[in-house]
C-alpha cells in the first residue's frame, strides 16, 4: 500500500459510480439497460429562431455554422440513413450496443408538432432505439409540443437538453444568447410538470467570466429541478461571430489544468444523483481556433479522474442544500 492509499484510507471512503468519483452518462445507462447505450447525433434539418430573425438574427456568437451539431449527421441525408451512417461508425468502438437518438444540431423542437412526431418516431422504430434525447431552446417549447413530450416520456427513455451556458445577464447579452435565466427556468418548471428529465449545458470560458461567476452558475444549476448536467469546455471556432470578440480582447483561453480543478471544483457541488454526461467536449480539428489543447480529451478526462483521487473527493462531497 502506498502512503497515499493509506491516508485515503484513513480518511472518508470515496462515493463511487463503479470506478469513477461522479455520476457518469455511461454509469446510468448500464444501470437503466444493463448494457453499453450510446448516442446517435442527428442533423433533422431545424433552424433556430435565434438565427432566422424570429427572434434574434446570427445565433449564439459561440455556436458553429452547423448549430452544435459538427458530428451529427449529414443534413442532406434523411434521417434513417443519417442514423445507420452514425451508428455503424460508433459500432467500431461499441459493437454491442443500444442506441438513444440524439436529435443535436440546432433547436430540435422549432416546428409544428405534425414535423416534430414525423422526425422523432421513424428514430423511435429503429432497432435497438431504448430513447431519445433531444436539444432545444427554453423559448421553443409551446404548450402543444410539452403535450407531445408528455407523451413520448410516457412511451420511451426521453431527455430535453437545454443550453443555458450561464446565469449571468450580462455573459447572456456578450453570447447573444436571446432569452433570460427566468425562461430557462419556466421551461425547466413546464418540463417537470410531466416528468420529463432535463439536461442543462454550461459552458466554462465564456467571454469576461470570472471562476467564481462560472461556480455561480453550477450552484444556481445544481439547486435547479434536473437531473443532468452536460460541462462544456468553450471551444473557440472559425467563422463563429465569438473570433471578433476574442480579437477584441474579450475572451481568454482557460489553461488545461485550470480547467481540471474547475470541474472537480464543479462536482464537489453537484447532488450524487444527477446525471453527469459529460465534463468536456470536442470541436472540429479544422475549426478549432483555441484552447488547442482541448484536443487531448483523454489527457483532460484522466486528469480529472486524476484530481478527484489525489483531492480524496467526489461528486456531491461538498454539496450545500441551500
Amino acid at each position: 500500500m502506498t502512503h497515499t492509499e493509506q491516508l485515503i484510507t484513513e480518511e472518508e471512503q470515496p462515493l463511487l459510480w463503479a470506478d469513477k468519483r461522479f455520476h457518469t452518462w455511461n454509469y446510468e445507462m448500464r444501470e437503466q439497460f444493463g448494457e453499453k447505450v450510446f448516442k446517435v447525433m442527428l442533423d433533422a434539418g431545424f433552424t433556430c429562431p435565434n438565427r432566422d430573425g424570429n427572434i434574434a438574427i446570427g445565433g449564439c456568437t459561440f455556436c458553429s455554422a452547423r448549430g452544435s451539431g459538427d458530428f451529427a449527421g449529414r443534413r442532406r441525408d434523411d434521417l434513417v440513413s443519417q442514423f445507420n451512417t452514425i451508428r455503424d461508425r460508433q459500432h467500431t468502438k461499441w459493437p454491442n450496443a443500444k442506441y438513444i437518438g440524439y436529435f443535436q444540431a440546432y433547436t430540435n423542437t422549432y416546428a409544428p408538432v405534425e414535423t416534430l412526431r414525423d422526425y422523432f418516431e421513424v428514430i423511435l422504430e429503429q432497432p435497438g432505439v431504448v430513447g431519445l434525447s433531444i436539444a432545444t431552446r427554453p423559448d421553443c417549447l409551446p404548450d402543444d409540443v410539452i403535450e407531445y413530450l408528455a407523451e413520448l416520456n410516457q412511451r420511451t427513455y426521453l431527455w430535453i437538453e437545454m443550453g443555458l451556458q450561464t446565469v449571468h445577464e450580462s455573459t447572456s447579452n456578450l453570447i447573444n444568447r436571446a432569452h433570460d435565466t427566468a425562461c430557462y427556468i419556466e421551461a425547466v418548471e413546464k418540463l417537470r410538470k410531466h416528468g420529463i428529465r432535463v439536461c442543462t449545458h454550461i459552458i466554462y470560458g465564456l467571454p469576461q467570466e470570472t471562476h467564481e461567476m462560472m461556480m455561480e452558475t453550477l450552484r444556481q444549476v445544481s439547486h435547479m429541478d434536473v437531473q443532468g448536467i452536460k460541462l462544456h469546455l468553450l471551444h473557440l471556432m472559425r467563422k463563429t461571430p465569438m473570433v471578433k470578440q476574442y480579437e477584441a480582447g474579450l475572451l481568454r483561453f482557460l489553461e488545461q489544468d485550470e480547467y481540471i480543478k474547475l470541474i472537480v471544483d464543479s462536482l464537489e457541488q453537484l447532488p450524487p444523483d444527477m446525471i453527469v454526461h459529460r465534463v468536456t467536449g470536442d470541436a472540429p480539428r479544422d475549426l478549432l481556433i483555441g484552447p488547442m489543447w482541448s484536443q487531448k480529451k483523454w489527457e483532460v478526462l484522466n486528469g480529472i479522474d486524476k484530481e478527484l483521487r489525489l483531492r480524496n473527493t467526489w461528486q456531491g462531497k461538498y454539496r450545500r442544500d441551500k
